[in-house]
């Protein structure tokens, strides 16, 4: 099964299984290119938010008029920092980023349940390495990976650049499709890596 991709200097469609690294500066504004990942050709979404609570995600996935009624959020923050939080249908706790089994295990259950096209944002890689640590998060990429690839679906996932050094990154960028660089005055260039 084929995804439309309608983010800038990306090819038309992609692949089920294909995953794709958005690489930016930590204060690059990154919603438009994810919000336009999923929003586009898609049955069910979801956001993996190690860097923002559940109500933030709605509140961005609302802004930039995404179907919330196709969307789950798994926030990955509030348990940790004691926010009052209630498991519905639309949305999934772990209790950190840390917690990557469970984010693992939560975006199984997701592609597991669901049908059709799914997309599945992680926002981001850069935190779950600082909560964990780089390799246990490149393992983890390469568990959500597979299952992408094992339910065809696809995957946007984020990075902050100046947080990794060169050596960190290039591990990270060799795992992805697809390579986005988002500059500072939202300049996005592409890079196939098939």
């Amino acid at each position: 099964m084929d995804y439309e991709l309608a983010i800038e200097n990306t090819p038309e469609t992609v692949p089920g299984g294909t995953s794709i690294l958005l690489v930016h500066p930590s204060t690059a504004e990154t919603d438009r290119v994810d919000t336009d990942f999923l929003k586009t050709d898609t049955d069910h979404l979801l956001v993996v938010s190690t860097r923002t609570t559940a109500r933030e995600v709605k509140q961005k996935l609302d802004y930039y008029e995404v179907d919330e009624q196709r969307a789950t959020i798994l926030d990955t923050l509030s348990v940790e920092r004691g926010y009052s939080r209630r498991k519905s249908d639309d949305v999934q706790y772990v209790s950190s980023p840390d917690d990557l089994d469970g984010i693992v295990d939560q975006t199984e259950t997701f592609l597991a349940e669901t049908d059709g096209k799914r997309r599945v944002s992680v926002d981001s890689i850069t935190e779950m390495s600082y909560y964990a640590d780089a390799g246990q998060a490149r393992e983890a990429v390469r568990a959500l990976q597979e299952r992408l690839a094992d339910r065809d679906a696809v995957g946007l996932f984020h990075v902050a650049a100046e947080v990794h050094d060169d050596e960190e990154l290039g591990r990270f960028r060799e795992l992805f499709d697809f390579v986005l660089e988002l500059d500072e005055d939202g300049t996005l260039t592409a890079t196939d890596q098939r």
